[in-house]
């Protein structure tokens, strides 16, 4: 070939109609675009909480209400703002204050463990965070080994509409959805703070290209990594977004925020782009079957962004069969792939299409989605680079050389939405992005003749747990540090609902003794629960390279073929 098949561009011809495959992109910051859909559609729902409604203009007053809270905690342009709630509406509006005023939100998940949390909290040096009453007592007693100065909590019960609002001081903490907050300095509620100010912003001047955010990403050396995430990044991909489903332009769309809003994948799809253009959003903070059935009968959601477990875990529940959930048109999924059978069952059952798509905490995260129609899509494929978005898939052996048409190698991706950089490691940085902007993403992948992209294999040691990043090195480094485990490795096994699960290969030092419910009781203290291992096997010794290095692919393999033969 004269030239790599990607100077081409050839998926440009497979875009639809009407999707542009370079957009005009407005420079306006999120905060900026939640203003214009509260001055264009004030009185349109933009928050359901468990039926409670929050319009677009009640949504930017207590946004700026908090904005002004957290300017008089000393909070100015650059400081970290830690958020560390499911999908409650004060995460939302504290997302979007924290930004309006030029500070650096920190997305946090509450499912993490002390020691997790500790680490993101510290490097990122948080000063002020916004957590759940059920969290309250944790965060107070871990304050003083970080920079926060001032917590802010908030409650389920905090926004439920009628008689939901005067049943729950009676049944929250039986149902364990609500507790009590020891007194402690500095230690505020989120609806004292949204009373006491009035919705008045100092003006922050703030730059398209600022560092909007920190992003914690795990690694698969297992250090936790804060993707800095600029203002222009996350404004550039809701327009990219907003592109690509041109058939959703209307402000009269009802999107399921079902995937967490701490992850970057529901930040994007289920957050950020409801509010920019003008949607109403349905928080579910625990996107359980059950509860995904009921606010899909009970809201009627016309888009809904989910992960394969989601799909998965509605079409098994038994309530499928009474539930009517055809008013849901369009379907995204990320995060793993979406198995054939599966895209068939839900799409009769509501006439909707799912697409497939792909994308990075390092890449706001969407880089390639499947054309919005059953025609054109590819079943398997990561689809096609979004609009502005460039790649190339490059040799495994130097990095550099560009594959032939239908060869293997890396992916690497450039376009608006490609990050900055890695929170204070430049050495990380520069491992992955290129002077000329390309980000090397560690994805083996290939594209055909048409343009279209597929992942040939992820990141080499990666779990995907119900949606959720699970690196092998975290777990590992728990059980390294148990006084009876000499080497340790973990992998990812098949499971039934979860798609992978961890299974970790111990090796016990000389003379002790110790079995798997020891070693599963002295994790659960220290790795999110999600992270859990289901299986722990005792080996006498682990292979190892000639320099002593444990294979862990070896490990991975072999398991996956004992359960081919099983």
């Amino acid at each position: 070939m004269d030239k790599p098949a990607y100077q081409d561009k050839p998926w440009l011809q497979q875009y639809e109609k009407e999707v542009k495959p370079a957009l005009d992109y407005e420079e306006k910051c999120l905060p900026d675009f939640l203003k214009q859909s509260a001055e264009k559609y004030p009185d349109t729902d933009a928050l359901i909480f468990q039926g409670y409604r929050l319009t677009y203009k009640e949504l930017q007053d207590m946004t700026d209400r908090f904005a002004a809270c957290l300017h008089d905690f000393g909070i100015r342009k650059g400081d970290r703002v830690a958020i560390l709630l499911p999908n409650l509406i004060p995460c939302v509006a504290a997302y979007y204050a924290a930004m309006k005023i030029g500070a650096v939100t920190v997305m946090n998940n509450p499912l993490y463990s002390d020691r997790e949390l500790n680490h993101q909290f510290n490097d990122s040096e948080a000063k002020v965070l916004i957590t759940l009453d059920l969290l309250g007592n944790r965060m107070i007693d871990l304050r003083p080994k970080t920079k926060i100065r001032q917590i802010v909590y908030t409650s389920i019960g905090d926004y439920l509409p009628f008689p939901k609002n005067l049943l729950f001081p009676f049944v929250g903490k039986k149902k364990k959805l609500a507790a009590d907050v020891k007194s402690a300095e500095n230690v505020y509620k989120w609806k004292d703070m949204i009373a006491k100010y009035p919705p008045q912003v100092p003006e922050t001047d703030i730059s398209f290209e600022d560092t909007a955010m920190f992003q914690y990403t795990g690694g698969t050396t297992g250090v936790s990594k804060g993707v800095i995430l600029t203002h222009a990044n996350l404004s550039r991909q809701v327009q990219q977004l907003a592109g690509w489903f041109p058939e959703f332009s209307s402000e009269r769309e009802i999107l399921l925020g079902a995937l967490p809003f701490f992850h970057v994948f529901g930040l994007s799809t289920a957050m950020n782009l409801s509010i920019y253009m003008g949607w109403t959003d349905i928080l579910i903070p625990k996107p359980q079957p059950e509860q995904l059935l009921e606010a899909i009968a009970k809201f009627r959601p016309t888009f809904a962004p989910l992960v394969p477990t989601m799909y998965i875990g509605l079409l098994n529940h038994p309530d499928i069969q009474k539930t009517d959930i055809r008013s849901i048109k369009g379907c995204f999924s990320g995060s793993a792939p979406l198995p054939v059978e599966v895209i068939r069952d839900f799409e009769n059952k509501t006439g909707a299409v799912i697409v497939e798509g792909y994308g990075l905490t390092e890449t706001t995260p969407v880089t390639h989605v499947n054309p919005f129609n059953k025609d054109k899509r590819k079943i398997g494929s990561i689809g096609l680079p979004i609009a502005d978005t460039e790649c190339r898939i490059v040799s495994l052996e130097d990095g550099e050389s560009d594959m032939p048409l239908g060869g293997e190698g890396e992916l690497l991706i450039r376009g608006p939405q490609v990050m900055k950089g890695y929170w204070n490691m430049p050495g990380e940085t520069d491992a992955v992005l290129t002077k000329e902007g390309w980000l090397h993403t560690g994805d083996i992948a290939k594209m055909d003749e048409e343009g279209y992209f597929y992942i040939v294999d992820r990141k080499k040691d990666l779990i995907i747990s119900g949606g959720y990043n699970v690196y092998p090195r975290d777990i590992d480094e728990v059980f390294f540090e148990h006084p009876k485990v000499l080497e340790a490795c973990s992998v990812g096994i098949p499971h039934p609902h979860r798609g992978e699960a961890v299974k970790v290969f111990v090796v016990l030092k000389e003379g002790v003794k110790a079995d798997a419910e020891e070693l599963m009781q002295y994790c659960q203290g220290k790795l999110a629960k999600y992270k859990w291992p289901t299986e722990i096997e005792f080996r006498d010794e682990l292979p190892k390279t000639n320099v002593g290095k444990i294979l862990r692919k070896d490990l991975r393999e072999e398991e996956l073929a004992k359960r081919k033969s099983e």
